[in-house]
């Protein structure tokens, strides 16, 4: 299975005074990548996320590796690197006119909509994750 890519152009007010996106931005923007990977899995985010599942950030890690500027054609792919009991990596692999940008790993926790409560992962959810999951991971996490 290929990786999902979502790709955006960043905004003049995203850039800092080194010429190159503030690196705040880069959770934004995976985050907006998620919500569309999601819909690619057949999630409509304005219903799944408060009817069907939802997910907490538990731990964010982001390395970047050169620079993203005003306007350029950023890609961000996407792929889950471990699918767990309540418990989900996706890693993201942002490039800026092709050149690396930035790589991050997001491990989100499943929760109950509209709570704070872990739940396990919805089998819809966990299925959709594990069919496009490369060399199947899990874990009981």
């Amino acid at each position: 299975m290929t990786e999902f890519v979502h790709h955006l152009r960043p905004r003049y007010a995203e850039v800092d005074l080194q010429g190159v996106v503030f690196n705040a931005h880069w959770l934004t923007y995976f985050d907006e990548a998620s919500t569309r990977f999601f819909e690619h899995l057949g999630f409509a985010p304005s219903v799944a996320f408060f009817r069907d599942f939802d997910v907490m950030v538990a731990k964010a890690v982001l390395e970047w590796q050169g620079p993203a500027g005003f306007d350029d054609d950023v890609a961000i792919g996407v792929l889950p690197a471990r699918v767990g009991t309540k418990s989900f990596d996706l890693r993201y692999t942002a490039t800026s006119n092709g050149a690396p940008a930035c790589v991050g790993t997001i491990t989100y926790v499943s929760v109950v909509p509209g709570t704070h409560d872990s739940v396990e992962i919805p089998e819809m959810l966990r299925s959709a994750l594990v069919s496009v999951t490369p060399h199947w991971s899990a874990s009981r996490a």
